[in-house]
């Protein structure tokens, strides 16, 4: 007879009320595997259980790239891998995927899933890097090109909920917005930082805020009353500056604000430029490429890239129109309704 008795599991945390309200206390869907009913009943309400994400424009996302087996695939933006797992099973037998996402936190889970799916090394790899590195990645692992590159540039589900990352308004949390919290500086140290003209001049440049230079004077007034360090203590400084306006929205420049921040904090623009500068060397001829953009700053960017190159001759073919999710598909997941996805062949 064992001298140690078997440990006892443990109980998990209790919380007060019926049901966990605060994010780290929702047990069942940070584990959707044991409580598969009760997460198919959020995803009915049109919601996304928290700790997870709900790919959007699968369908169409799809039908543009059309992978076939064999083929090297690149999902620039792995996030929870939703894209890329239906990518992947459109490879097999013989292609396989190489999954880009910065995120040090929510990679190695994702990286975990894959695995427990099935997909070996010889078919899925992870990569810790900013899509703007895809051209010394794929020297390394694919010289010929890739046949589909797939970028998602919404923020992940998985960050916005969880107030620790500080993407979120709704929970108050620490004013970070990085994407990789272990560079960089969080947005509270860059807002303490701007000048007036500067956080104007960025407003407006990264979220077409239309209260720019009034948000811009009022926060750096309440920055000097008070450091701003939390999401909800910038949160309240906006719409306290915007109540007395008629018909403003205020949290419409919540989210424009944080956007603003998160663009700036993460070097999300030069990022973007770098990766459409390098993509049509980086795809194999007749390689196909996808984007989802989420704001105007995005699509622009790449409308304007995509048109270039079919100009001089890069892409044999470009997205004539936007795609947008369909109805039915805002309807069950709100979070797509700004989504817009734009795609390019590479010349043969």
């Amino acid at each position: 007879m064992s001298e140690n008795p078997p440990e006892k599991p443990r109980r998990r945390p209790r919380y007060s009320g019926k049901n966990p309200r605060r994010f780290e206390e929702k047990y069942k869907e940070h584990a959707p595997e044991r409580y598969a009913a009760d997460v198919e009943k959020v995803l009915a309400s049109g919601k996304t259980p928290a700790g997870t994400h709900r790919p959007i424009m699968v369908r169409e996302i799809l039908e543009v790239l059309a992978p076939q087996p064999g083929e090297v695939a690149v999902d620039g933006t792995l996030g929870y891998g939703g894209h890329a797992r239906e990518i992947l099973q459109a490879l097999v037998p013989g292609g396989r995927l190489l999954g880009l996402d910065a995120d040090p936190i929510e990679l190695p889970k994702t990286e975990t899933r894959f695995r427990e799916l099935g997909f070996g090394p010889e078919v899925f790899t992870a990569h810790r890097m900013n899509y703007a590195g895809l051209a010394q990645l794929l020297a390394r692992e694919a010289p010929d090109g890739a046949d589909i590159i797939l970028a998602d540039l919404g923020v992940s589900s998985m960050q916005i909920d969880n107030p620790a990352r500080g993407f979120t308004f709704k929970s108050d949390g620490p004013l970070d917005l990085r994407m990789n919290p272990q560079r960089g500086q969080p947005a509270s140290a860059l807002l303490a930082s701007l000048t007036a003209p500067k956080l104007q001049q960025l407003l407006t440049e990264n979220a077409d805020e239309p209260h720019a230079a009034l948000l811009a004077t009022a926060l750096l007034a309440e920055r000097k009353r008070k450091p701003i360090t939390s999401t909800v203590a910038l949160a309240t400084a906006i719409r306290a500056t915007l109540a007395p306006i008629p018909r403003s929205q205020p949290d419409d420049s919540v989210r424009r604000v944080f956007q603003a921040l998160r663009i700036a904090v993460n070097d999300e623009f030069n990022a973007l430029d770098t990766f459409l500068r390098h993509l049509p060397t980086c795809l194999c001829p007749g390689g196909r490429v996808a984007i989802l953009t989420f704001h105007s700053g995005e699509d622009r960017r790449v409308k304007h890239a995509f048109k270039r190159g079919a100009q001089e001759g890069r892409y044999a073919e470009i997205a004539d129109e936007v795609l947008r999710p369909s109805a039915e598909e805002q309807r069950a997941n709100p979070r797509s309704a700004s989504a817009k996805l734009r795609w390019a062949r590479r010349a043969p």
